[in-house]
């Protein structure tokens, strides 16, 4: 109960810290009333689309907990649990996101200072990273203060009896995937459809800026940075922080149950410590981040935006292994239990999870660093990519698309690595302290990552308002800085997802085997090879789904702009206003209409193929689905971020010669143009797609065992 009261302290004090961010941020100057006109008309468009998707969300979350009721009327609440909690955070982001970015401009345009306007941006970015970790964590709190110490589920009978605690918890993680597949695959063709049009015609064609209050997508642009790239991230990582969280709560139990099998030595008392420490030890991290991210907002402000950044994840990635440590002394330090954890797998002693944990956090920092180098205009990669645009747009594609693949194989390194080592201190209960721990300071990163699209909205408002250049030159900083820590933020994203997934499938493997059985995936099965190679297939199937709806976005963006400039005498000389609304509906629409189908097939294709097929065809294709995805997702992001920073490269006159406007210039934003759905629909989609078929297989894994149609013929053969 003292661990649990920890928890809830972390949570509250998250959820306080976001409070006050939110509305000392809410209480700044908006500017002048044309800022103010603009972030109006921003902020109506980004809460007229979150509102209908919740709306559809709801729909969808509506029949999947009536199914779940037929399981257990306590999986249904928790997976409604799950649903509140990733739609709280997701609409705070995207409310504090729309408040701050005309702050950050008006910042920058009275004080000319670029420290104390990244202060601006870091704070509001911070309300939806708090978010992620406050209301992830007091979900959790409720569903044990609930459903595992007052209904009882979590004691060692009810385990024996059927696990109902480990399913109110895969339930409670399904609702969350559910919300962050929706926000995410949403979101993200809203965003791209309005950039790709707004890009398409008015820079490539009219020749005029980006965010130039001229362009009729404009406003659409910005609308989407606020419910793709920050509503979408946090439900996103809020999902891994909940599903690398259970799935080392669910593994703690069927090791438990594997060792009552085998007549082993793990004890009622380690069990109970291992139910807690995963909890724990985020709970540690959440504590961390609140500290990392107040030394940034406190601390005097100074003229390097990525140091500070910087400075903030290392202080709670560094606090996290700190406070980690105590926390596992506290839990299993006890000389009693050292038999104990030997016979649990823990080959360093009562240090062993720590360590794992620690293994995690370190990973997801070089991690960052790795799609840091592959995609910063500082780093060669991208200066190629920039370099070759001179030669026209199809060398820039070229070259984004080597960058891309090439800068792989360096994290998959690494995972492999992490995987293997977490293994090799702590059995399967170690992989899952890996994936706990690289999220573990989520919070910050979170905080970092969405500090970048209030910073590009902030550059888009200081353009649109015709504010002098200084204040562009410092919002246009802040944006750069900010294309790096999102190209961090979506490899950090990526590997903690593939990490989560990978725990969660390991959670799958034991809930289908009986207690005692050995974990085995025998590739030599027809059955599960044949799973692997449709698991592998159906990434690409997604992604061309979701390219495709951003390209029909995308065209219908483009003919209306197109529209108004030849229709609207006087736009293009400033003399007359663009149409924004008609804009924002075609985005609006095209998001609502194209993402439905990708996102109810990531919840349906698991329970199809366990239905038809069975348990082991489904394991097939989980492992099938989670490689090809995590390498996919790699290449799409990087790729992506590399051509848009390189085309910055360009404008920022690295290159003698060559400026905006410049044929290398153009090739360089058709690069970007193309790279735009890749890293930021679908490679942040990816993510979302093997942690929900993890889940979603985890929570029906019973049914598949009992219920499929391969068995049903086979039985009917042997009679």
């Amino acid at each position: 109960m003292t661990a649990l009261i920890l928890v809830i302290v972390a949570a509250l004090a998250a959820l306080a810290f976001a409070a006050f961010n939110f509305y000392g941020v809410k209480k700044m100057e908006e500017g002048t009333d044309v800022m103010s006109e603009i972030a109006s008309a921003i902020r109506v468009g980004a809460n007229a689309f979150i509102t209908y998707e919740y709306k559809i969300i709801a729909i969808v979350v509506a029949i999947i907990a009536v199914l779940l009721i037929f399981m257990s009327w306590q999986s249904a609440v928790c997976f409604i649990i799950g649903v509140l909690m990733s739609a709280a955070a997701g609409w705070i982001g995207m409310k504090i996101a729309t408040y701050a970015n005309v702050r950050v401009s008006n910042r920058a345009r009275v004080t000319k200072n670029i420290g104390e306007t990244l202060k601006v941006a870091f704070r509001g970015g911070s309300v939806m990273g708090l978010c992620v970790g406050g209301f992830a964590l007091f979900g959790l709190f409720l569903v044990y203060i609930i459903f595992g110490i007052g209904m009882g589920l979590m004691s060692v009978d009810a385990i024996m009896d059927g696990a109902i605690f480990t399913q109110c918890l895969s339930c409670y993680a399904l609702g969350c995937s559910i919300v962050a597949m929706f926000n995410r695959v949403g979101g993200g063709i809203y965003t791209k459809a309005a950039d790709m049009g707004a890009d398409l015609v008015g820079k490539t064609e009219a020749h005029i800026p980006e965010d130039d209050p001229r362009n009729p997508a404009t406003i659409a642009d910005n609308v989407g940075d606020n419910v793709g790239d920050v509503a979408g991230l946090g439900s996103d990582l809020l999902e891994s922080y909940v599903g690398a969280i259970s799935s080392g709560i669910i593994l703690a139990c069927h090791l438990f149950l594997a060792s009552l099998a085998g007549s082993g030595m793990v004890s009622d008392e380690l069990l109970e410590k291992m139910f807690y420490y995963p909890l724990v030890f985020a709970a540690c991290g959440l504590i961390s981040c609140i500290i990392g991210i107040a030394s940034v907002l406190f601390k005097k402000a100074s003229d390097n935006p990525h140091k500070d950044l910087n400075f903030a994840t290392m202080v709670s990635a560094g606090l996290t292994i700190l406070c980690g440590f105590g926390a596992t002394y506290l839990l299993f330090g006890d000389e009693m239990l050292s038999d104990a954890i030997l016979e649990a797998g823990f080959a360093c002693g009562y240090i062993s999870p720590w360590i794992a944990a620690s293994i995690g956090v370190v990973s997801g920092v070089v991690i960052g660093m790795i799609a840091e180098y592959y995609t910063s205009y500082d780093y060669k990669p991208t200066q190629l990519i920039a370099q070759a645009s001179r030669e026209g747009a199809a060398l820039t594609i070229t070259q984004g698309l080597a960058v891309g693949m090439k800068s792989c194989m360096a994290p998959l390194i690494l995972l492999g690595i992490a995987t293997y080592a977490s293994y090799a201190v702590a059995g399967m209960f170690g992989i899952s302290m890996a994936a706990i721990g690289m999220l573990s300071f989520v919070s910050t990163t979170v905080s970092v990552d969405t500090y970048g699209p209030i910073s590009d909205n902030a550059g888009g408002i200081a353009e649109m308002s015709e504010l002098e250049p200084e204040v562009r030159e410092i919002t246009d900083k802040l944006d750069s800085v900010g294309n790096t820590t999102a190209a961090i933020g979506k490899g950090f994203a990526i590997g903690s997802a593939s990490l989560a997934a990978l725990s969660l499938m390991v959670s799958y493997l034991y809930s289908f085997n009986e207690p005692g059985t050995e974990l085995n995936l025998n590739f030599t099965d027809p059955l599960i090879l044949s799973g692997a190679l449709v698991g592998a297939a159906l990434p690409y199937l997604f992604s061309g789904m979701l390219i495709e709806a951003v390209a029909k976005a995308a065209r219908r963006m483009v003919e209306e702009v197109r529209r108004q400039f030849k229709e609207i005498p006087g736009i293009l000389e400033g003399k007359a206003k663009p149409d924004y609304k008609t804009c924002i509906e075609i985005s609006s629409q095209g998001a609502l209409k194209e993402m439905r189908f990708p996102a109810i097939l990531s919840i349906i294709f698991p329970l199809l193929a366990g239905f038809l097929f069975g348990p082991l065809f489904v394991g097939g294709v989980l492992i099938g689905a989670t490689l090809s995805a995590i390498m996919l997702a790699i290449f799409t992001g990087n790729a992506g971020g590399a051509w848009d920073n390189g085309k910055k490269y360009i404008e920022s006159g690295a290159i003698e010669g060559q400026k905006k406007g410049s044929p290398a210039h153009d090739a360089a934003v058709v690069g970007d143009t193309v790279g735009d759905p890749l890293k930021d629909t679908v490679g942040p989609s990816l993510d979302i797609l093997i942690k929900i078929m993890s889940t979603v297989s985890l929570v029906a894994v019973a049914m598949f065992s009992r219920y499929n149609l391969l068995d049903f013929i086979m039985n009917l053969f042997q009679q």
